[in-house]
């Protein structure tokens, strides 16, 4: 088997940017903590134990595919005395299968009658029956939304989530939607799955010390208060964390989903009885898509002040809508590659009208997110192969992936020449990198596979298989670490700490990057999770290397 895989290198060029760092008196964050609080945030010496989960004897046991009362018995439990052990019992008789699959007895003088057959009884523990008999008993299609977490073995938070088939024939904006608290400022598949969600969420908090210790130590200080933040990522468990923990630390938020499928319906839902104003669910339409992200910044009395973007996208709805929000806008923090780029472009076009934080390129997110969830098993894969032209090879090859940011790398020309059962998917953050739109002619059909799974197939037979539509493929089809994520979202939070906290004129209209004093923090934060010991520098040390003692350790241009 040959992959491709297509690289921003190898696709198009993009035009170079210019990093713009803080100068070296800018380079110490400012949290909006006192000095005390400060002292009181710093990871304690020697480590220290987060939290354990609670220990495997006391979880209910995890159910497996097909899972039922009796799948979780082990195979001696399940073990009954099977209808062969008669011939035992007596010699004269003869045992032999009968056609119709069960058992038979054959006397000496040729007389063939049935053997008893034996029930297998299914053994149902209590705990489990009142699972069980909590789930819906509609009869109809349902509906699998798989649980986030990797890590957990609980059964209940691993559980799917199941909605019955009318609720999947109706358009959430058509649905008249209350929490518990009679909030009805939200839009998601089904409120009723906030349990589930809630689950989810309980288990990646256990994954994402970052977070929980800076909620914990900085809520005291809440230095988010008066923080409006409207925000447009990716709804999953992982984000539901960081926006609990902007909520601990004093700010409202309100926010919509960056992708049309990386939603988790059961973690919007529990947000949203949690009383966040959520707007998203997996599976929108392009228009439902921007009708989210409109409701979440077009609220009476209520107006941003600080922008979370992954893509750029909300970013360009303001811009393009409501222009004059900016003007009580302190600043935008974003994640991508792609929001990156078009934050460099406003700036270089003089249209960025606010200060921007690019943290994608914070080193901690570099080395952790950027190399474990989207390059960890693609790009590293082009390791020790010849870099060629996608036409070279399209003739030849089983899977092509692209992650360029560009548009049109793979175009119908393309797709037309590829071999059959080729896989194409794309690892972009935009749907614009493969050309999904000429696929959709009359003389091609589409064959729906399952979920984000589609054959499409040529007059002659030949098929390819499209994963997600073309559209982001790790979190469309799959999930991606709960530790990682805890490092880009902690990276995140700290990001718009410092741009709200900032004093007037510490940060102008332009993109910079996030200190190394806040990036040196991040990763001080997840040390006790690997029981890790730094050595402090000696005062001697510290003076031969002209560094403080306490860091930064690296120049803000260093890129490590």
């Amino acid at each position: 088997m040959s992959v491709q895989v297509v690289s921003a290198a190898a696709a198009a060029k993009v035009p170079e940017v210019e990093l713009k760092d803080l100068s070296p008196s800018e380079a110490e964050p400012q949290l909006g903590l006192s000095t005390a609080a400060v002292s009181a945030m710093a990871p304690p010496a020697g480590g220290g134990d987060p939290e354990a989960p609670a220990p495997p004897a006391e979880r209910p046991p995890a159910p497996g595919p097909g899972s039922g009362p009796a799948a979780a018995l082990s195979p001696a439990a399940g073990k009954v005395p099977q209808a062969s052990a008669m011939k035992r019992s007596d010699p004269h008789h003869q045992h032999q299968r009968h056609r119709d699959g069960g058992e038979a007895l054959v006397s000496p003088d040729g007389t063939v009658t049935e053997a008893p057959r034996t029930v297998k009884k299914q053994i149902q523990f209590a705990d489990q029956k009142q699972e069980f008999n909590k789930r819906p008993t509609k009869i109809g299609r349902r509906s699998l939304s798989r649980s986030i977490s990797q890590s957990s073995t609980d059964s209940y938070s691993s559980a799917a989530s199941y909605t019955d088939s009318s609720d999947d024939e109706t358009s959430p904006r058509d649905k008249q939607q209350k929490n518990s608290k009679g909030s009805s400022d939200f839009c998601v598949k089904n409120i009723k799955q906030a349990e589930f969600g809630r689950r989810e969420i309980e288990i990646a908090e256990q994954e994402m010390p970052a977070l929980m210790a800076l909620r914990k130590r900085a809520q005291g200080e809440k230095p988010l208060a008066g923080a409006k933040i409207v925000g447009c990522t990716h709804i999953t468990a992982q984000t539901a964390v960081l926006m609990e923990t902007l909520g601990a630390l004093g700010a409202q938020c309100r926010w919509a989903a960056c992708n049309i499928y990386s939603t988790l319906n059961e973690v919007a839902a529990a947000l949203a009885e949690s009383g966040f104003p959520v707007f998203a669910w997996k599976g929108e339409s392009e228009d439902d898509f921007w009708w989210c992200i409109d409701r979440c910044v077009n609220v009476e009395g209520w107006q941003p002040n600080m922008i979370l973007d992954d893509g750029g996208d909300l970013t360009h709805w303001i811009y393009k809508k409501y222009p004059n929000m900016f003007k009580k806008i302190k600043g935008i923090v974003e994640e991508s590659v792609t929001g990156v780029h078009r934050l460099y472009q406003l700036s270089k076009a003089g249209k960025l009208c606010v200060p921007a934080m690019n943290v994608n390129d914070s080193v901690t997110k570099q080395k952790f997110d950027n190399l474990y969830c989207c390059r960890e098993s693609i790009l590293d894969g082009m390791d020790g192969f010849r870099l060629v032209k996608l036409n070279e090879v399209i003739r030849q090859v089983d899977i092509v992936i692209t992650c360029t940011g560009n548009k049109n790398v793979v175009t119908r020309e393309h797709l037309d020449r590829m071999k059959n059962s080729c896989i194409v998917c794309n690892m972009g953050h935009s749907n614009t990198e493969i050309d999904v739109a000429s696929l959709r002619t009359p003389e091609l059909t589409w064959e729906r596979v399952r979920s984000q799974v589609d054959h499409v197939i040529w007059p002659d037979g030949k098929r390819i298989v499209l994963l997600a539509e073309g559209r982001l493929l790790n979190l469309s089809c799959s999930t991606v670490p709960t530790f990682v994520l805890s490092i880009t979202a902690t990276t995140q939070a700290l990001a718009l700490i410092e741009l709200y906290n900032a004093p007037e004129g510490r940060y102008k209209q332009d993109v910079y990057l996030l200190p190394k004093k806040m990036d040196e923090y991040v990763a001080s934060l997840h040390l006790p999770t690997f029981d890790a010991h730094l050595t402090e520098l000696t005062d001697e040390q510290a003076k031969y290397l002209g560094l403080n003692k306490n860091g930064p350790f690296k120049p803000n241009y260093y890129r490590y």
